[in-house]
């Protein structure tokens, strides 16, 4: 790899973990969302290093929508059992059960994601939370801080978030307040497959393209498994896939790629110019407003 790359990886790296330093530091009890995808796994193997040789100094939380791809879990059992990591789940699909609950028509759980988190959130303590957004993923994303405050409803206020001036970041909170805290929001989708190739970091094999029946709706392909069933009049085909990113089984959809390494991921994300979650994401298609909207409501 060039050493102007390295450079900048290195940059990136050093920036994510004085983020993660610094909300050790200010915040009483963090916590990491972890969801197994890519950008989840590289702010936790960043964490691992920011505080070797100890171990990481906060738990890692998984809400669980019940429509996870199984490799992604088995990629995060993976990960616990690697870093010996404390693992919170909370169940989506729990709360559906109670009646608390309900998913949208077209089977999105992404809304009701809210709820359970928030709940989590406050059952365990947490007053700060990773996340793993980035801020060339998706518009309502490229507002958010670093450090983006949210009140004690667990409510995101576009218009009322701190300066951060020379990377000074206010961790300061009442009581119910929080903070949810991105890392990774300078870097970009090919910084990313960069980092996780230099580092050659594991990650769930759907990342990587191989022969899939897939099925297209809307302009997209979806896999045909047990979540994403062949409607009456349609018909599968066998392509050449892979997961720019990964959400619920059921309305995440796949590309169609020859990168069967991570070096053909990054030679291919170089070359795109449409995000992973324009490209793949079913759930944000509602409306161009969506995932703002969410996060209005306490999404991460």
């Amino acid at each position: 790899m060039k050493s102007h790359v390295l450079s900048q990886l290195r940059s990136l790296e050093a920036e994510s973990i004085h983020i993660m330093r610094e909300v050790v530091a200010e915040m009483q009890r963090p916590c990491l969302l972890f969801s197994g995808g890519k950008d989840s796994i590289v702010m936790l193997h960043l964490a691992v290093k920011a505080f070797a040789p100890a171990r990481v100094p906060f738990p890692i939380m998984h809400v669980d929508t019940g429509l996870n791809f199984r490799t992604v879990l088995d990629c995060r059992d993976r990960w616990v059992e690697r870093t010996g990591v404390q693992l919170v789940i909370a169940s989506v699909q729990e709360w559906i059960d109670r009646g608390l609950v309900q998913e949208e028509p077209n089977g999105s759980r992404n809304r009701i994601q809210t709820p359970v988190l928030l709940e989590a959130a406050e059952k365990h303590g947490f007053d700060a939370l990773f996340g793993g957004g980035r801020r060339d993923e998706e518009k309502a994303r490229a507002k958010e801080r670093v450090f983006s405050f949210r009140d004690d409803f667990g409510q995101w206020d576009p218009k009322n978030q701190r300066p951060e001036i020379w990377n000074l970041y206010n961790g300061r909170v009442h009581q119910g307040e929080s903070i949810r805290v991105f890392p990774l929001s300078n870097w970009t989708e090919l910084d990313i497959w960069s980092y996780i190739e230099a580092e050659d970091i594991d990650l769930p094999d759907l990342y990587l393209a191989k022969e899939r029946e897939v099925v297209e709706r809307s302009g997209m392909l979806y896999e045909v498994n047990g979540f994403t069933p062949l409607k009456d009049g349609e018909t599968a085909q066998v392509r050449s896939t892979r997961y720019r990113t990964v959400g619920d089984a059921n309305l995440t959809a796949c590309v169609e790629s020859t990168a069967v390494t991570l070096r053909d991921v990054v030679e291919e994300v170089a070359a795109v110019r449409l995000t992973e979650r324009g490209a793949t994401r079913g759930d944000d298609k509602v409306s161009e407003a969506a995932m703002e909207d969410r996060k209005k409501e306490g999404y991460f």
